[in-house]
């Protein structure tokens, strides 16, 4: 019998249960110093001068470095295709652009000394107009970069136009914020580096990727990347704002070259929330159009990205909310444009879903809003519009090719699940009594898109017959080190316990790429899967050469994990018997690769209760269907798919980052910021739905933002689902308490 598909217990968490895992600042580097930063306190300034004459005499003070010190080149923007001319120093030099840009390096002896020396370092700043509003970065008035010509970063103009929408019977818009979101990970951005007697470069980082950090840090020191070493240990957190190297991190291995010793760099949290980088970010004008029976016939999306102050991978995000424009439905009239900006705020970076989020919230609310208008129930208007089953594999008109889904299916099971036509009995049982507390239901149907690539697999056998199973793939919670370790035993008939997983060490293994957009199953996990059915295969042929048989009569025993000739299982030879002593080691290398990308989906259905009197929403169910194609390890699938719902139904309900007119954060803390709790969401009601793609062996599909993609939209519609009868039509995300008191009373009002 298998051991994919049950629910196997993750052997990471005894360490991280006990003795708490390996993190950076566990890694005990002796004789490191400690690295400080000093941050711009504007968002846009000019630096008249930057005094640290009083910081350097302080006691404990080893180094001092501002931009001046420095001879590095400017960091690009993140792709050739934006505005090349907005590139950032490691340290702010002549202008600062963000609160939270570092602007001086400070490295001392002890920890405690640092904040005490960057107090003491003296910056003039002349004010430069802030602009946060995307809108306004938008008309040029204030910019940001004298060498641009304007904000713009980035266009994406569309490939096919919706000319207008004058044969629809029925045309709604609506202008949408998604809001901007702080990643918020336990363990912030943290490093340690140092330097060899060999001229080597070492540095241990909180990562999802060692093999693309290193990459960075030869490219801007020069330096051949054999001569670098990275290691990401256990990572506590990340959400895709890990997944490249900022300024802070990259200028560690210089700071250790000048002060002849290893430093160490870890962030507060407040340095966290303004400086590490955020999420989300759009300013979306939605245009749906059709009949009066329900049938979308047009959809048009224009998208404004906040890029923050230097063009990140959160400028380039955009291009996947084009890709899933048009999402699960049968659509044949689409159009997107987007532009993305600077403005004087933290950077946008890649978060949790990327770009797919922010196309299955426009979309689903768009959905909501026609339904409403045509007065028909939104269930049955994303029922007769959804593609059917055999349409796969199907190409969106931006495009995209699926490759498999029964996105009817999926929002059967989710309203069963829920019992929706009784939540809509007690929904209006509530209105008609007229009980101050309204119930909402909402709705997502959504598809996004993960994979595609190559990953590092090989798989090893050890003289004692042990495995050694060495992967590309860094996890930061994910359960790779178990799932790697059930395809391996699968396939080869070696118990877990004697298979090792080794992971994010550059030395260790050759390449590697970042672990994020759910690809690691379909990817990493499919390439050890393919490298331990290469080992099979040269064991088999060791095997048969012991034997003294044919290699095709050779067979493997999984349950006994014993090979033997075919009929005659009496005689036969284990695993530790074919790691004989003087013989070559016996591996498996893949070179797989999938060429396409899959795609995931699901159906969400969300129940809130809304005091109409306060405000105050309230999160009673979440029912989720998320189709990943094969699940290995329904334990794991879960684990994501759970952070995922309540990541996405912060967003919905909780999570903004604000920012005042002059660029000042105003939740630099958590205090400020309210990241969602076990106390704010319910148990999450899963239901299990399998549609295996035919681009991998597995059958497998990405998982890991699956619930962030559904969730949001779903728990947002419940909200305003909830005040239609009191005459609101739209508000923004998040659907604080003030924020739906401020609708009632306006819609009352009118």
């Amino acid at each position: 019998m298998s051991i994919l598909g049950n629910r196997v217990l993750r052997r990471e968490d005894p360490a991280l249960l006990t003795s708490g895992g390996t993190y950076v600042d566990d890694v005990d580097v002796p004789g490191a110093a400690f690295v400080t930063y000093v941050h711009s306190t504007m968002a846009h300034a000019r630096l008249l001068g930057i005094d640290v004459s009083e910081a350097r005499a302080l006691p404990g003070v080893l180094v001092v470095v501002t931009a001046a010190d420095l001879d590095f080149a400017d960091l690009p923007p993140a792709t050739p295709a934006m505005d090349q001319a907005m590139t950032r120093p490691l340290l702010a030099r002549d202008v600062v652009r963000f609160v939270g840009e570092p602007i001086v390096a400070i490295v001392t002896d002890r920890r405690e000394q640092g904040p005490d020396a960057a107090e003491a370092v003296l910056i003039d700043y002349e004010p430069l107009p802030a602009v946060v509003d995307p809108e306004r970065s938008l008309d040029g008035a204030i910019r940001l970069f004298d060498a641009a010509e304007s904000n713009v970063v980035w266009r994406i103009e569309a490939r096919n136009r919706v000319a207008d929408f004058s044969e629809c019977e029925v045309v709604v818009s609506q202008r949408m914020v998604n809001q901007r979101v702080a990643p918020s990970p336990i363990e912030g951005r943290t490093a340690v580096a140092w330097w060899g007697d060999d001229g080597r470069l070492t540095q241990y980082q909180s990562c999802q990727g060692a093999h693309p950090v290193r990459d960075d840090i030869a490219g801007l020191y020069g330096l051949d990347k054999t001569d670098v070493r990275v290691v990401c240990p256990d990572v506590g957190g990340s959400f895709g704002a890990k997944a490249g190297s900022s300024p802070e991190l990259l200028l560690l291995g210089e700071l250790a070259r000048r002060v002849g010793r290893p430093v160490r760099w870890f962030e507060t949290r407040t340095e966290n929330m303004t400086a590490m980088g955020h999420g989300r970010g759009q300013i979306q004008q939605v245009t749906i159009g059709g009949t009066r029976d329900g049938r979308i016939t047009a959809y048009k999306l224009d998208v404004l990205q906040d890029a923050g102050a230097y063009p990140a991978m959160g400028a380039l995000l955009p291009w996947m909310t084009r890709m899933m424009a048009s999402g699960v439905y049968d659509l044949q009239n689409v159009e997107f444009n987007s532009t993305s900006v600077v403005t004087t705020t933290t950077p946008l970076v890649a978060y949790r879903g990327a770009g797919r989020p922010e196309a299955a919230a426009a979309l689903e609310r768009a959905v909501d809003l026609f339904a409403r208008e045509v007065g028909l129930d939104p269930a049955n208007v994303r029922r007769a519009n959804v593609l059917p089953p055999d349409a796969f594999p199907y190409t969106t008109r931006t495009g995209t090719e699926y490759d498999s889904g029964d996105y009817a299916r999926a929002l059967d099971l989710a309203l069963e699940a829920a019992g929706y036509p009784e939540l809509r009995a007690e929904q209006q049982r509530r209105r008609d009594a007229s009980d101050p507390v309204a119930l909402g239901i909402g709705l997502s149907v959504y598809v996004e898109i993960t994979g595609g690539g190559a990953e590092y697999g090989e798989v090893l056998l050890r003289p004692d017959g042990t495995v050694l199973v060495k992967t590309g793939s860094n996890p930061y919670g994910q359960g790779h080190h178990t799932a790697w370790a059930m395809l391996v035993s699968d396939r080869l008939g070696i118990p877990m316990e004697r298979i090792e997983v080794i992971h994010g060490d550059t030395d260790s293994i050759p390449t590697g790429s970042v672990t994020g957009g759910s690809r690691s199953v379909q990817i990493a996990g499919a390439a050890v899967h393919d490298a331990a059915g290469k080992l099979l295969e040269a064991a088999r042929q060791r095997a048969a050469d012991l034997l003294e048989a044919a290699v095709e009569d050779v067979v493997l025993a999984e349950a006994e994990g014993r090979f033997h000739v075919a009929g005659t299982p009496s005689v036969s030879l284990g695993w530790d018997e074919l790691a004989v002593e003087g013989a070559d080691p016996l591996g498996g290398l893949s070179d797989l690769a999938e060429a396409k990308a899959t795609f995931p989906f699901g159906a969400h259905v969300a129940v809130v209760d809304v005091d109409t009197e306060t405000g105050d929403v309230r999160l009673m169910r979440l029912v989720a269907v998320d189709d990943a194609g094969r699940i290995l390890n329904p334990l794991l699938a879960e684990g994501q798919v759970h952070g995922g719902l309540a990541q996405g139904a912060a967003q919905a309900l909780y999570e903004e980052v604000r920012f005042d007119a002059d660029g000042n954060p105003l939740t630099a803390t958590f205090a400020d910021y309210p990241v969602v709790s076990a106390a704010e969401v319910p148990f999450f009601e899963r239901v299990v739905m399998e549609t295996p793609t035919p681009l991998n062996e597995l059958g497998a599909k990405g998982i890991g933002e699956s619930g962030t993609i559904g969730s949001t939209p779903a728990v947002h519609n419940a909200v305003i689902d909830a005040l239609a009868h009191l005459g609101v039509r739209h508000l923004d995300m998040p659907a604080t308490p003030e924020k739906v008191w401020r609708a009632i009373a306006a819609a009352q009002g009118a």
